[in-house]
């Protein structure tokens, strides 16, 4: 069974959550990969910071942290997304906090696909990728 679970451990309430799992599993689709559990996890800054440090010894903020547990072309994972970087992102870099929302969930999936973003040439095919999904999400 196909799923796609939104769940929050902030105040954070998503506006267009029927609109983004139908937009999530087109863009799998589109990329001749399926999905069996998908699960976004929003939080704020504080509890994505302790995951950080905790999972991967960062001691930085981030936007995102994706634990994979897919198997080949059958996508699954947890991905967490810090509501408070996105809105922090969305105000520096100009853009409607939902858009950059978008992006960072598609983003994650991504990694799931095995897209990196580690090299320049990573994060140019990374971004094409990003706003390819992007074209296809109407809210």
């Amino acid at each position: 069974m196909s799923i796609i679970n939104l769940y929050t451990e902030t105040n954070f309430c998503h506006e267009y959550e029927l609109a983004y799992i139908n937009w999530i599993k087109n863009c799998i689709e589109s990329k001749n990969f399926s999905f069996d559990e998908l699960n976004y996890i929003f939080v704020d800054d504080v509890y994505l910071h302790k995951m950080n440090m905790e999972y991967l010894q960062h001691d930085t903020y981030t936007d995102i942290i994706t634990f994979d547990y897919s198997i080949g072309k059958k996508l699954g994972g947890d991905i967490f997304i810090s509501v408070d970087r996105i809105r922090e992102n969305s105000e520096k870099f100009k853009t409607d906090f939902y858009n950059e929302l978008a992006r960072v969930m598609i983003h994650g999936v991504l990694h799931l696909m095995k897209f990196d973003d580690h090299t320049e040439e990573e994060k140019n095919q990374m971004r094409k990728l990003e706003n390819d999904c992007l074209a296809q999400l109407n809210y």
